[in-house]
């Protein structure tokens, strides 16, 4: 484990392995954890590293305020601590939003990119009513006593949460603060990154669950069209978590994309 202050911001990341850096940014309502295939797989072959992102796990709470681009500017700060020059970056769903930001303010420190079962936003990738219902069912959430709160959006996995990270996801989710899982949601609600998408210049890898319900494979497919020589990696029977669900098949894809981007 190791910390970094950026912008006053404590930020807390775990990093394993030796190699080309690999950095892991992961979705709204969990922390680093929710890599623990990846950095337990990839750390033979690179320095893997999963941060929590500001008011996350052993990070420091949200300053009133921050934004989205704080947020990228906090994983910048992680990528400059580690001294290793840019990385292959790898976002799951918020995470790859937040990636995208990164890549829009800090495109020097981008190695790859590589967005798996993510959105250029809500509002850039989702219909206004699914995005009004979401919004919806995020206040909700949030109107719920704190004993009563539950992070668990709905439509996370294809079937039933993989056996073997029940423990760790439970974990994970006993740690969600409220407040920063606002954030992120209503943040995610305005973002519209569809701009970014055909000005990124770095090799990109788009890795999504077969049978992801909360972004489609329709929303893949328009990353696909959108970004000059994006590659599409579908895993079967995976949702939306699909790090978690097909770990093998998303340590491979992942692996032999940054050895060919080396």
């Amino acid at each position: 484990m190791a910390t970094v202050r950026i912008g006053g911001v404590r930020v807390a990341y775990v990093r394993v392995g030796r190699g080309a850096p690999l950095v892991l940014v992961h979705g709204a309502g969990t922390d680093g954890r929710m890599w623990l295939p990846q950095l337990e797989e990839l750390a033979a072959e690179f320095t893997v590293v999963a941060w929590d992102e500001p008011g996350a796990g052993r990070s420091a709470g949200l300053p009133a305020g921050f934004g989205l681009g704080d947020f990228a500017r906090c994983l910048a700060g992680v990528i400059e601590d580690l001294g290793q020059g840019p990385a292959h970056v790898a976002g799951l769903s918020w995470g790859g939003t937040v990636a995208l930001e990164l890549y829009r303010h800090r495109p020097e420190l981008v190695r790859t990119l590589i967005l798996a079962d993510t959105y250029a936003g809500w509002k850039g990738s989702l219909p206004p009513e699914e995005v009004a219902a979401r919004v919806e069912g995020v206040r909700r959430m949030l109107a719920m006593p704190r004993e009563e709160f539950d992070p668990l959006l709905p439509g996370l996995f294809a079937g039933e949460p993989p056996a073997a990270y029940v423990p760790m996801l439970d974990a994970a989710a006993g740690d969600v603060r409220p407040e920063t899982m606002g954030a992120e949601l209503f943040l995610m609600a305005e973002a519209d990154e569809r701009d970014l998408l055909p000005l990124i210049e770095v090799p990109t890898l788009l890795v999504w669950g077969e049978l992801d319900v909360r972004s489609p494979l329709g929303v893949a497919h328009a990353f696909e069209e959108a970004i000059p020589g994006a590659r599409l990696v579908v895993l079967p029977g995976a949702g939306h978590m699909s790090n978690l669900e097909a770990p093998e098949a998303f340590d491979r894809a992942v692996r032999e994309f940054c050895r060919a981007h080396a």
